[in-house]
């Protein structure tokens, strides 16, 4: 296709390149832009005049601080509980959906299902406090019926790496099991008939067509959600943390958060984030060679 044909073909199309402006906006603005800005790592950040390249120096004092061995193990912890133990709960989830024959009733359960995904961490952690209040949550109402003493699981180290799973598990359920509800969606009813006639009950179907069609879903986003293991989730532990369970949640981002941003050291805070970043991109193509080495498939 030679230049002219080419733009011919992109007149035609002008509607849906003008609908694709904003979103192009957005990621060049918030996600592109700000990998140019991660040369601030090498640099003293200086208001007035140029900056000073210090090399790896902050990369030093983030390595050499005496917390960071612990909140890198908060991090890694609360990501691998959040990516081990929520990653199949939306493909169960889509799987119940398909299941309901009554169209309107499963319409419903989604559209609460997703409520949950555009609410914030504040307004979730206020929801969850009232539900684990020591006082009158109905968590600890239920325990009191059943003759055992109220907890408080928000003050409780042993508990709060618990918590957070379980509220992002509330939050992202619904909204994660569309990827896979489509997929479901997606497949050819011919395959549905053939089995059918083929004498397969529900199980037969979902075990061999089903769940074979989640596959390349599946192994995607698993690897995408290596890619951010190093995101144990800012927004959610500032919320849920107090003095009492801090040693237990207190993970890179807020790290970063207290020392580099509110102490105004913007170089430390880009060198923490460009750690982060580095070992997400190596997590995420680690994963995708071996998924496409092991089973051919991958995220690409």
């Amino acid at each position: 296709m030679n230049a002219n044909s080419r733009l011919r073909r992109m007149w035609a199309d002008k509607v849906l390149y003008v609908m694709l402006m904003p979103a192009a906006a957005f990621f060049a603005i918030f996600h592109v832009w700000p990998i140019l800005g991660m040369r601030l790592a090498f640099y003293e950040y200086r208001i007035l005049g140029d900056h000073v390249y210090v090399g790896f120096k902050y990369f030093k004092e983030l390595f050499g601080t005496p917390i960071f061995s612990q909140v890198l193990a908060n991090t890694l912890i609360i990501s691998a509980m959040k990516m081990f133990l929520i990653f199949p709960l939306p493909i169960l989830f889509a799987l119940m959906l398909n299941e309901f024959v009554n169209g309107k009733f499963r319409k419903a359960v989604q559209i609460i299902s997703y409520l949950p995904h555009f609410l914030s961490w504040v307004v979730i952690a206020g929801i969850w406090f009232e539900f684990l209040s020591k006082s009158n949550g109905i968590v600890n109402d239920v325990i009191r019926l059943f003759g055992f003493p109220a907890h408080d699981f928000l003050t409780d180290k042993a508990a709060i790496r618990w918590v957070l799973v379980a509220s992002e598990a509330w939050r992202n359920i619904g909204w994660d099991s569309i990827i896979f509800l489509a997929a479901i969606l997606g497949i050819n009813k011919s395959l549905y008939e053939a089995a059918y006639v083929d004498g397969a009950n529900r199980w037969q179907i979902v075990t061999r067509i089903i769940l074979p069609h989640l596959y390349v879903p599946m192994v995607t986003v698993f690897i995408l959600n290596v890619g951010f293991i190093m995101n144990a989730g800012l927004d959610q532990v500032l919320n849920f943390t107090n003095a009492s369970v801090n040693s237990k949640v207190d993970i890179i981002d807020t790290y970063v958060y207290r020392v580099g941003l509110i102490n105004g050291q913007y170089s430390f805070a880009t060198a923490a984030n460009l750690f982060k970043s580095v070992i997400g991109v190596i997590l995420v193509l680690s994963t995708h060679f071996l998924s496409k080495k092991l089973t051919s498939k991958g995220a690409w």
